[in-house]
């Protein structure tokens, strides 16, 4: 296939997955807002993928610690794909399905929100993960390609995109996430006047 036939295809699978988020516009607005009041509240999120979508967990925590459109305090979001020791040394000890569990044992706590992402929705770290957020009482959020799936059962609520192969989900979860941040930013009535600490101390 040609990069002109490639772009071709993926532009109609990324028209039908857009089509299948904007249907799912008011899950996204909600969790926008939930989190806002979360974080503000002294919640933290947490959030983990495989591969592309380990990326975009980090890019979701990323824009939560850091800022999305305006200045506003940072808040606390950890990406559990990112440190390396821990999850060789649980990979290493426990399996790779306990990879992403045990650090949501370690990390969350009851009210913390958990995003996973999985284009299959069928990843068994982050399936294992799902179960144990919700048992320790987090609330589960899930971004998976296609629904059913394995994840979107385990989890609270659920923006299944509705596109035929994995780079659409993807592309289509990161807009996704700015929509969700997007939707943060409101609640939180972000400020321009905003100063950070260390601006503060150093002024």
């Amino acid at each position: 296939m040609s990069t002109e036939s490639w772009l071709d295809e993926h532009s109609t699978e990324l028209t039908g997955g857009l089509a299948s988020l904007r249907a799912q516009a008011a899950t996204v607005e909600r969790w926008g807002h939930r989190l806002a009041d979360k974080v503000r509240g002294g919640s933290r999120l947490l959030a983990a993928g495989n591969g592309g979508s380990a990326a975009e967990a980090q890019h979701l925590t990323g824009e939560i610690v850091g800022r999305f459109l305006g200045e506003r305090r940072p808040f606390s979001a950890i990406p559990l794909c990112a440190d390396s020791a821990a999850v060789t040394a649980i990979v290493n000890d426990y399996g790779v399905e306990e990879m992403f569990a045990r650090q949501v044992e370690g990390h969350g706590r009851p009210g913390d929100v958990l995003v996973l992402l999985s284009t299959s929705g069928a990843s068994l770290n982050v399936l294992r993960a799902a179960e144990r957020g919700r048992h320790l009482g987090l609330d589960v959020w899930g971004l998976t390609g296609p629904a059913p799936n394995p994840l979107a059962e385990r989890c609270h609520e659920v923006v299944a995109v509705d596109a035929p192969s994995t780079a659409a989900v993807q592309a289509v979860h990161l807009v996704a996430i700015h929509a969700l941040c997007a939707a943060m930013d409101a609640r939180l009535r972000v400020q321009s006047s905003y100063r950070p600490a260390l601006e503060e101390v150093t002024a």
